[in-house]
């Protein structure tokens, strides 16, 4: 018995071993404890019990034992050679050396963290190496992560929370509210839980009317009518691609205000498009018409329908069934549709040429870049263009220049190529460009032959990467955006809420003192109140963006088409309604006490002029 008990000791020992070999995955990402390396067990298997067949299996050695004892004249059988198992788990040594790691389960498997990367990293991504490799290896890809820009970037946050801005706490704007104005937040919030979007852009657009509304109580009433849509359409969208396979979409148009005129507002394709986006693009659209020279309503609109990878058959086949469901909806009176994100002059096309064989007239109530209806030969120019001319307003009143400043610019799509291209005109230096899966940097800057690169490698769908291929200075760095660039102005052009609260500090940090929202509310409530603490001056995106409202009205303008305007022409038409923006806008915020110094100014300013010209119209209509 005493020899069965160390034979199953040893058992019991090997298996162990077996155990403590698992393999550690080595993943950077988030931890739902920061446990020391000391404290944390690694391993947390239990002795697997012996079956009736390992009792046996013992049984039978220890048979083959006293045989081999009786029988010494007969050979013994050599055993087998295993192949010795690497194991490979945490070596104290590594803990000084790799101060950020930190040892935690996830889904039952021991792996390695970063602390670092947890709290101030944008994106975590999983160790190359996988559970494969030597202890080289493992080595390796710590040393990899250490050296990686994601986690020097996160290290550069880390140090610029520490030093330079200190954020207490999650600010939302809610907070910063009055009583009255809080409650205009609340109604909005109880009747809409979950759209995430536009109850952001509700309480940005509430906050900046908190004077306003402290001021005259009347206006309350008039902002809860103005917060819900007159109309919103949610319909299905069914299209057959080109195997034959049929798929079925979700639509939607936001006619939100029409109390100025005909709705305007655009028409977006993405796979994140839902209600709550449509309601947030038609309030802001809203807004940024009633701020524009012209009288007119804002809509919204689009699907989760994404035209990236698809034929021209199958996006004119989508387009015509969008269009089957709406169209009642469109005219010259009612609502004139525009292009937005994935939606271009491809699409546009599709959408009219359905749209007049549906309705049997020709309207021209499409606007969309260089196709015959249209006017203007600037349209996509318009809103890139708009915002160059914005941001030299305001550097005209600080008695400076835009000629040599350093420029950071987001995404990589009709706006930002027409940012580009206005900014090298007046001298400036734009220095980066980004799409979905990183950001783009060229520290010799772009110019006019490189934009035109540019615009290839996204007409033939390729990665922004293959830029670098060709220009030894310019870098891509994967999952980044290009906020911590040293920058002068920052044009944020892609998406909303792009700009965090991290972001914010590596803009401050950057050196950035003008941001211009080339995209609808690209900064979330914290990044602004980051901007704000540092004073860095922002141009909102109802006023600064409201160039693609000018050039659309100059399309629909009989007179202007037949007068054929030259480029030069057009420019000073649309630099002559941006100064007409600015000044509104500067002159509202003056007028309840916001100084043009303050960063706060010309945002709040262009929500209280644009407000104040809808609740008008709101006013003399009564209550429809």
């Amino acid at each position: 018995m005493d020899d069965i008990n160390l034979i199953q000791q040893a058992q019991r020992h090997h298996l162990v071993v077996r155990e403590l070999g698992e393999e550690i995955d080595l993943e950077i990402g988030h931890g739902d404890d920061d446990h020391s390396f000391a404290n944390t067990p690694l391993m947390g298997g239990r002795p697997r019990e012996h079956s009736a067949e390992d009792n046996d299996e013992v049984k039978n050695m220890m048979a083959s034992s006293q045989f081999s004892n009786e029988e010494q004249d007969v050979p013994k059988t050599q055993p087998v050679k295993r192949k010795k198992k690497v194991v490979k788990r945490w070596r104290e040594e590594w803990a000084d050396t790799y101060k950020w790691a930190y040892v935690d389960v996830k889904e039952g498997t021991a792996r390695i963290f970063c602390s670092v990367c947890r709290e101030y990293g944008r994106k975590h991504r999983r160790n190359p190496y996988g559970n494969e490799g030597s202890r080289n290896m493992q080595m390796s890809a710590l040393e990899e992560h250490n050296n990686s820009l994601l986690h020097k970037e996160a290290l550069r946050l880390q140090m610029a929370s520490k030093d330079k801005i200190v954020v207490d706490k999650t600010i939302y704007v809610k907070a910063l509210m009055s009583k009255t104005a809080g409650s205009i937040v609340e109604a909005a919030l109880k009747r809409d839980p979950h759209e995430v979007e536009f109850i952001q852009s509700v309480q940005e657009a509430v906050h900046a009317l908190d004077r306003v509304i402290a001021k005259n109580s009347h206006y309350v009433n008039i902002m809860e009518r103005l917060l819900e849509p007159e109309r919103m359409l949610v319909f299905r969208v069914p299209w057959v691609d080109d195997r034959g396979e049929t798929h079925v979409n979700r639509g939607f148009r936001v006619h939100f205000n029409q109390a100025l005129g005909p709705c305007r507002g655009g028409i977006r394709f993405h796979p994140s498009m839902n209600l709550s986006i449509a309601k947030f693009l038609g309030f802001g659209q809203t807004l940024k018409n009633a701020l524009s020279p012209y009288r007119l309503g804002g809509a919204a609109g689009g699907s989760d329908f994404d035209p990236k990878g698809k034929t021209d058959n199958e996006i004119m086949r989508f387009c015509q069934s969008f269009m089957n469901e709406i169209y009642r909806y469109l005219g010259p009176d009612k609502d004139l549709p525009s292009e937005e994100m994935g939606v271009g002059t491809r699409e546009m096309g599709y959408l009219l040429g359905q749209y007049r064989r549906l309705a049997g007239h020709f309207q021209g109530s499409f606007t969309g870049p260089r196709i015959f209806w249209s006017g203007s030969s600037l349209r996509t120019e318009a809103t890139g263009y708009g915002l160059v001319f914005f941001v030299q307003l305001m550097l005209a009143d600080m008695n400076k220049e835009i000629k040599g400043l350093r420029c950071a610019v987001s995404g990589s799509g009709k706006i930002t190529m027409h940012v580009l291209e206005k900014l090298i005109a007046y001298g400036a230096l734009p220095i980066t460009v980004s799409d979905s899966k990183g950001y783009l940097v060229d520290e010799d800057g772009f110019d006019y032959v490189k934009i035109s690169f540019l615009r290839d490698i996204k007409a033939q769908q390729r990665s922004l990467r293959d830029y670098s291929k060709t220009y030894a200075r310019s870098k891509y760095y994967d999952e980044a955006k290009p906020w911590s660039e040293r920058c002068d102005v920052a044009f944020p052009c892609g998406y909303q809420n792009e700009i965090d609260q991290s972001d914010a500090i590596s803009l401050v940090n950057s050196g950035c003192r003008i941001l211009v929202e080339g995209s609808n509310m690209p900064c979330t409530p914290e990044a602004v109140e980051v901007l704000k603490k540092a004073n860095v001056l922002i141009a909102p995106a109802i006023a600064a963006g409201a160039g693609g409202v000018v050039a659309g009205e100059l399309e629909l303008n009989h007179e202007c088409n037949l007068l054929n305007w030259s480029p030069e022409d057009f420019e000073s038409k649309l630099q002559e309604a941006m100064k007409q923006i600015y000044q509104r806008a500067l002159k509202a915020a003056n007028d309840f006490g916001y100084q043009k110094e303050s960063p706060e100014a010309l945002v709040h300013g262009a929500v209280i002029s644009a407000f104040l010209t809808i609740a008008q119209a709101m006013s003399d209509q009564g209550c429809v």
